[in-house]
Parts: structure tokens; sequence; C-alpha cells
């Protein structure tokens, strides 16, 4: 198995722990796991391009410039994965739940179509 092809399986299997968390009421350790099913694709998508980023601020910047600007990939994703992030960070390091069954449902949601994105993208240029 190539790196892309461990990264693309480690996002999928972070979907269904996300959705798995939500239907337990865990919401914000299921934002976090649809955050990081993002995360590792973008992570597959740098290394198409032979970059790797050692920050989560560096991952959207990097992927915003190499994907979303030069048209490779639609814009809302840069925002989306954004929004992930924020979202994660307010789940993981506040102390107390701030996320609503509502916002992890969105968040999923929009994991799951940034990853068929990636994904898709990653198959069409025969990286995976």
């Amino acid at each position: 198995m190539t790196e892309i092809e461990s990264l693309a399986a480690r996002s999928a299997k972070y979907l269904r722990s996300a959705a798995l968390l939500l239907d337990i009421g865990d919401y914000e350790s299921s934002v976090s796991r649809s955050y990081y099913a993002m995360f590792y694709c973008v992570q597959a998508l740098l290394l198409t391009k032979g970059l790797t980023v050692s920050s989560h601020a560096g991952l959207n910047t990097v992927f915003s410039e190499q994907f979303v600007k030069t048209g490779l990939l639609p814009k809302q994703m840069s925002r989306e994965l954004n929004r992930a992030f924020e979202k994660r960070q307010l789940g993981d390091y506040e102390s107390v739940f701030v996320l609503s069954e509502d916002e992890a449902r969105e968040v999923l949601e929009q994991a799951r179509g940034f990853t068929t994105t990636c994904l898709d993208y990653l198959r069409q240029t025969g990286n995976l």
C-alpha cells in the first residue's frame, strides 16, 4: 500500500468513526474525526506534488495555493477545511461542551463531500 493509499484509507476510517461518534452524542469527538478525515485527504493530495507540511494552518494554506487557487478543486473546499479545523479546535480545547448535534452533523456531511472530491481527484490523476 502506498502512502497516498494509506492516507485515503485512514480518511475513510475516520469518517466512519465520526458517524459512530455522532450517533452516540459525542459531538466534539465526531467533529475532530471529521476534520482529520479531511486532513488526511489533503495530506494525500499534497504528496502528489511532493509536498508535506508541519502545521494545520500550513496544510490549509498550501492546499489552497496548490489546489484551490489553481482551479483544480472548488473554492469552497478551502473554507470547509478551515471551518472544520476551527470547530475541531473548539471541541478539543474548550473545557465545556460547545458543539451541537447540528454542527457535528454539518461538519460530517461537509467532510464526506470534501473527501469524496479529493479521492475522485486522486483517482482521476492516477494517484489512487
